[in-house]
C-alpha cells in the first residue's frame, strides 16, 4: 500500500472503522476517504455505485454493518438480515464494478456454527447450525465471505475476509438495550459503583466463554494484511485464549473499582457455550494481538468515563 493512495474506510463512525482510520493514520495514510450514514447510504445500490465510480478508490476497507448484543440480534431479526446483505452486496458488487482490486471485508466470528471443536479454525464454516439467538446477523456475514470468494474466483479480484473475535475499545456501545457483552457489564459496573449498589446482575450462568480483542489490535491485523498483499481468503484474528463471563465480570469489578457481589440472572440466555478462535493463521503471516485483557479494559474504561462522564 502507497501511502497517498485513496483508502475508503467504510463505517468509518464505528468502533471497527474509527479503529482503522486511526491506524492507517498513524501509519502516515493521508488518502483516505469517509462518508457518514446521511452523506452515503449503504443500502442504496445506486448510490453507493456512483460514490464508488466517482472515487475509484485503491482499497477499500468494508467495516461498516448493523450489529449489536444478543436482545438486538434477537428482536431485530429482519433489520439485521436485511441490513447486513444490501451493505456488502452493494459495497462488493459496485466495487468490482469501478474497478477496485482490494477490499478486506470484516465479519465476525458468530457465523461459525454453534456447537463446533474449539479452537475454531477457518475451515468449521458451514459444518454445523448456527446460535439461533445471531442467525440472521450470521448469515449475512457468511454472505459476505462467499461474495468475497465469488468475486475473487470469476474475476480475479483481491478481496480478504477478516473474522474478529469479540471486540471491545473505544466507540464501542453502551446502550444496555442493544450493547455486547463487555461494554454492558462495564456500563453496569460503574452506575453500580455510582449508586453505591451491592450487586452486579449479569446475564446466564456466567460459565460461557468468551475471547475478547481490542479494537486497536483489530485494526492493526486488518491493516497488515493488506499491507502484506494478501489476496484472498478467509482469517480468524483474535487472542487465542477466552475468559468465563464470571472472570469477566470480575476482572471488569476490578477495573471500574466495585466490589459487590455478582447475581447471575439464569432467566436471560448464555448464548453460545463456548467461542474460542483458532488464530494459527494469521500467526504464520507473523501477526499475534498486543493488548492484555485486563490492559484492554483499563484503556476502554478511561474511554467510557471521558465519553459518559465521571
Amino acid at each position: 500500500m502507497l501511502k497517498s493512495e485513496k483508502i475508503y474506510v467504510a463505517g468509518h463512525n464505528g468502533m471497527v472503522g474509527s479503529a482503522i482510520v486511526r491506524r492507517l493514520q498513524s501509519l502516515g495514510y493521508d488518502n483516505i476517504i469517509v462518508r457518514s450514514r446521511r452523506e452515503l447510504d449503504l443500502t442504496n445500490q445506486m448510490a453507493v455505485r456512483e460514490f464508488l465510480e466517482q472515487e475509484k478508490p485503491s482499497y477499500i476497507y468494508l467495516a461498516a454493518a448493523k450489529v449489536g448484543g444478543i436482545f438486538a440480534n434477537d428482536t431485530k431479526r429482519a433489520e439485521f438480515l436485511y441490513e447486513n446483505l444490501m451493505i456488502e452486496a452493494n459495497v462488493i458488487h459496485a466495487a468490482w464494478q469501478a474497478g477496485v482490486n482490494r477490499l478486506l471485508f470484516l465479519g465476525s466470528s458468530c457465523i461459525y456454527p454453534r456447537d463446533c471443536p474449539q479452537p475454531i479454525k477457518e475451515d468449521y464454516l458451514l459444518t454445523g447450525p448456527l446460535e439461533s439467538t445471531n442467525e440472521p446477523y450470521a448469515i449475512a456475514k457468511i454472505a459476505g465471505v462467499k461474495l468475497c470468494e465469488s468475486y475473487n474466483a470469476q474475476y480475479g479480484t483481491q478481496y480478504v475476509s477478516a473474522m474478529p473475535t469479540n471486540l471491545y475499545g473505544p466507540n464501542d456501545n453502551y446502550d444496555l438495550t442493544s450493547s455486547h457483552v463487555m461494554p454492558a457489564l462495564i456500563r453496569k459496573a460503574h452506575e453500580a459503583k455510582n449508586n453505591g449498589s451491592v450487586s452486579l446482575h449479569v446475564w446466564g450462568s456466567g460459565r460461557p466463554k468468551r475471547e475478547f480483542l481490542y479494537v486497536d489490535d483489530m485494526a492493526e491485523a486488518c491493516v497488515f494484511l493488506m499491507e502484506n498483499d494478501v489476496k484472498e481468503g478467509l482469517f480468524n484474528i483474535g487472542v487465542g485464549e477466552d475468559v468465563t463471563i464470571e472472570e469477566l465480570a470480575r476482572t471488569i469489578m476490578d477495573v471500574v473499582g466495585f466490589s459487590g457481589e455478582i447475581i447471575f440472572d439464569a432467566s436471560k440466555p448464555d448464548g453460545t457455550p463456548r467461542k474460542l478462535l483458532n488464530v494459527d493463521r494469521m500467526t504464520s503471516l507473523g501477526w499475534k494481538a498486543k493488548t492484555d485483557l485486563r490492559d484492554g479494559i483499563a484503556l476502554a474504561y478511561s474511554k467510557f468515563l471521558e465519553s459518559h462522564g465521571h
